[in-house]
C-alpha cells in the first residue's frame, strides 16, 4: 500500500497524502510545527476549508496534533506493543501486572449485570450478575490516558472477595483469579475490532473528532473449558501495535475456523 492517490481522489485526500509522505520522509520530524494553514493553502492552491479537511485526516490518524494558540505539530510515533502470546509467561515470572508500565486507576469494582456483548461471549443471559472491574490506564510520565477497559469474572469465583474492592491488585489479575478459582488459565482468544469510539470513550481517551480506536475482547478459559475471565480493552488506534509471532504449519491441515483475510 502507498500514499499515491490518483487525480480523481478528492483534493483534500491528495494533500493529506503529500503531507503524510513528507512526515514519513523526515521533512517534518516529531514535535516540528507544520506551516500555518494559510501558508499550506497557498502552497497547494486550495481554499482554507479544503486544507482544514486535509489536516483533519492527519489529525484523526494521530499523525499530528493541534496545540491551542500555538499551532499544529507532528506527533511522536511511539506505539504501545501488545505481544499477546508472551504476556502470561512474563507475568508469571515477575508476578507483576500485565501492563505494569502504565499507571492503573480502578474506577469501579463490584457486582453488576453483565453487558449484552460480554454475555454473548460468556454464554450467559444478559443481565446476569457478575463481578466487574473497570479501569483507566495512564502513561506514568505524562499522565496521558492510554487505555480504558474492564474485566468480567464469574460471580462464583470473585463475589465476596477482594476483587470487589476498587483497588489495584498486587499482581496480574489472572494470577488472582487462579488463586481464587483453583484453576489455571489454559487457553485464550482475542477478538479485535477497529471502530469509532463512543462519546464516553472519546472523552476518557482525549481523542480528537474522528479518531478511531482498537477494541479487543479477551476470553480466558481453564483446562475444563470453563471461562475464568473475559476482559476488554480500548486504545486509540494510532497508539497500539499488535505483534503476533507464531510457527507456520509445515504440512497441510484443516483449520477449525479458516482465516478470511
Amino acid at each position: 500500500m502507498t500514499d499515491d492517490l490518483g487525480a480523481k481522489a478528492p483534493k483534500y485526500l491528495q494533500i493529506a497524502a503529500q503531507l503524510r509522505r513528507e512526515v514519513r520522509e523526515g521533512k517534518f520530524k516529531p514535535d516540528n510545527r507544520l506551516p500555518a494553514e494559510t501558508a499550506l493553502a497557498e502552497r497547494f492552491r486550495v481554499s482554507p476549508i479544503t486544507l482544514r479537511n486535509a489536516i483533519g485526516v492527519l489529525r484523526a490518524e494521530g499523525l499530528i496534533e493541534s496545540r491551542h494558540g500555538v499551532g499544529t505539530f507532528v506527533r511522536e510515533s511511539r506505539r504501545l506493543h501488545r505481544r499477546s502470546r508472551d504476556r502470561y509467561g512474563r507475568a508469571r515470572k515477575d508476578q507483576r501486572l500485565l501492563t505494569s508500565h502504565l499507571r492503573h486507576e480502578i474506577v469501579f469494582a463490584g457486582r453488576a449485570p453483565v453487558p449484552a456483548h460480554i454475555a454473548e461471549v460468556m454464554g450467559i443471559d444478559p443481565g446476569t450478575e457478575i463481578v466487574v472491574r473497570r479501569r483507566n490506564l495512564y502513561d506514568r510520565e505524562t499522565d496521558k490516558p492510554e487505555e480504558i477497559g474492564a474485566s468480567y469474572i464469574p460471580a462464583e469465583i470473585a463475589a465476596g472477595t477482594y476483587l470487589e474492592e476498587p483497588k489495584v491488585v498486587p499482581k496480574g489479575l489472572f494470577l488472582c483469579v487462579e488463586d481464587l478459582s483453583g484453576k489455571r488459565y489454559t487457553t485464550a482468544r482475542d477478538q479485535w475490532v477497529a471502530r469509532l469510539p463512543t462519546t464516553d470513550e472519546a472523552a476518557a481517551l482525549a481523542l480528537p473528532m474522528g479518531a478511531p480506536v482498537m477494541h479487543v475482547i479477551h476470553t480466558a478459559r481453564a483446562n475444563d473449558g470453563s471461562i475464568l475471565e473475559v476482559s476488554e480493552s480500548v486504545w486509540p488506534a494510532d497508539r497500539i501495535m499488535v505483534i503476533d509471532d507464531y510457527e507456520v504449519e509445515p504440512t497441510a491441515i484443516e483449520p477449525e475456523a479458516p482465516s478470511e483475510v
